[in-house]
């Protein structure tokens, strides 16, 4: 009975020592079934975001046997890059921050009520470890990485498509004039040309990479060049600033409670920032993440996805209309090569592939352009122009994650296919008078094929129900009638019609009126 005594006062104290050691320890979430890095919203490594993606995806059917892929249609986003000037100075002013938190909790707290135990030892003389002078959103070493293995896994993967010299009429290649974007831009090329040409050991070759100007960029930069869109958000971000506030009030007060300091909302969203930097930059995962629980960091992610979902997808239809000119130069590049394939005696070059390079403001409204991550109900509701509901909060299962709709290189390619006519006794082709549904539209995002709502749920759209279903209802609109402000006099006064007058004069000519602006672009 004794012996029995005793080990139950063991045990006792053993669970009592472990809940005081795992008060003041902090989350590691490098191990284990929960990985961080998936839930990091648009912040996600490209690795992270396909593997979130590949544990929802089912593996749809291969593509119908005689069909060939003739032409892709590229849309990517800028690899993992570093972050901009902007948040690097509010990074050291949280160090600062972080200074006086801590003198406060060691000066007014004693004892029990401190809690040292509790709070982080990494926090004490805590410094940015991005330094203003040489970092400003450039790409990374593993953002490259990133994009020269998609452009080396793309040539394996379609060598029907990429079996070709390179010719700038047949690869096209087009970048934002955003230096990550143009980097990462010749990051692929370099790795889907690697060994077809003569420069250096690797037998690199030169390619062209062609940017607009940022002013006349509607396709890649319609997020910057749509005045609607911008006038949209300009009004939209205040209301959403107060939607978000209880989420980071109830983080907050849980840190406060955990390890007795000070953390306002503003606290934790820089906090939350620095989880995502470190996480995906620096494969840290048991510092500013560790702060966190599980629960508060899919609370976290889910606040930066409702963000996504109100400005950039499908809260709002001009979000994703504005998109148009991109989505109709791709519709325009198939029916060009349908046309080729139909009549091969027309004298120009063979295009077979068009490759672009963005921003997740890009990506973001284009896949909801073609209506990827929703369901049938949903794709009526976007084509008449009525904003969906917003994700469901966690624990709630949801389609739309920013992790998996782009994260760092994340990218949708439409890939043309061209299928042999059923009955065909040769197996021949008669062109011209091959019918057009012989050509077939399949989707990919992040590399892996996705159903097509619009299109029946399949996974191969005929191309004339592609037009028709998934790019006829947003192609009725053009970007001149949905991102030209309407301003009245009365709206505007002369002194604002003077300035409005010089705006366009500037734009027109393709001039930067803020050449210096450090924009937090994604």
């Amino acid at each position: 009975m004794g012996g029995m005594k005793f080990h139950l006062g063991l045990v006792i104290t053993v669970i009592f020592a472990i809940s005081v050691s795992v008060k003041g320890q902090l989350h590691d979430f490098s191990d284990g079934e929960f990985d961080v890095r998936q839930y990091l919203s648009t912040s996600s490594r490209y690795g992270a975001g396909k593997k979130a993606m590949n544990d929802n995806h089912q593996n749809p059917a291969a593509p119908p046997s005689g069909c060939t892929p003739i032409l892709l249609n590229l849309v990517a986003r800028h690899g993992t890059r570093a972050p901009t000037k902007k948040r690097i100075k509010e990074l050291d002013q949280f160090s600062i921050r972080l200074e006086h938190l801590l003198k406060y909790a060691d000066d007014t707290l004693t004892g029990e009520t401190h809690g040292s135990q509790q709070i982080p030892s990494w926090l004490r003389g805590w410094q940015s470890p991005w330094d203003i002078k040489k970092t400003s959103g450039e790409l990374t070493r593993e953002g490259e990485e990133e994009l020269y293995n998609l452009g080396t896994r793309l040539r394996e993967r379609f060598p029907q498509i990429f079996d070709e010299d390179y010719h700038p009429d047949v690869y096209l290649i087009s970048a934002t004039q955003v230096p990550r974007a143009s980097a990462s831009a010749v990051a692929f090329g370099m790795g889907l040309f690697a060994g077809k040409g003569v420069l250096g050991e690797g037998q690199h070759r030169a390619f062209a990479v062609i940017s607009d100007s940022r002013a006349n960029d509607i396709h890649l930069r319609f997020h910057d060049t749509c005045q609607t869109y911008k006038e949209f958000k300009k009004k939209r971000e205040p209301a959403l600033k107060g939607l978000l506030f209880p989420v980071y009030a109830e983080v907050s007060a849980s840190l406060v409670k955990r390890y007795n300091l000070n953390f306002t909302e503003d606290d934790v969203a820089l906090l939350w920032f620095l989880c995502r930097q470190e996480a995906a930059l620096l494969d840290k995962t048991d510092q500013a993440c560790g702060l966190f629980t599980q629960t508060e960091v899919e609370l976290l992610e889910w606040v930066d996805d409702l963000v996504l979902h109100y400005l950039k997808g499908y809260g709002e239809s001009i979000n994703f209309r504005m998109g148009v000119p991109l989505l109709q130069n791709i519709v325009q590049s198939m029916e060009q090569a349908i046309l080729m394939k139909n009549d091969p005696n027309i004298p120009a070059a063979v295009e077979k592939a068009r490759l672009r390079f963005a921003h997740a403001e890009t990506i973001i409204p284009f896949t909801c352009l073609l209506g990827l991550f929703l369901s049938a109900s949903d794709i009526e509701r976007i084509q008449r122009e009525q904003p969906l509901e917003p994700p469901p909060k966690p624990p709630q299962e949801r389609r739309w994650r920013g992790s998996t709709v782009a994260p760092f290189a994340g990218n949708s390619m439409l890939v043309l296919y061209k299928c042999l006519v059923q009955g065909s006794s040769t197996g021949k082709v008669t062109a011209p008078e091959e019918p057009s549904n012989s050509f077939f539209v399949q989707i990919l995002h992040n590399e892996k094929p996705v159903s097509i709502p619009a299109c029946n749920g399949t996974y191969f759209c005929p191309f004339e129900e592609f037009k028709e279903r998934v790019a006829g209802p947003h192609l009725r609109h053009t970007f001149e009638s949905l991102c030209t402000v309407k301003v009245t006099h009365a709206d505007c006064p002369l002194t604002c019609r003077i300035s409005r007058f010089f705006q366009w004069l500037f734009l027109r000519k393709g001039y930067k009126l803020h050449p210096c602006e450090d924009k937090d672009e994604l």
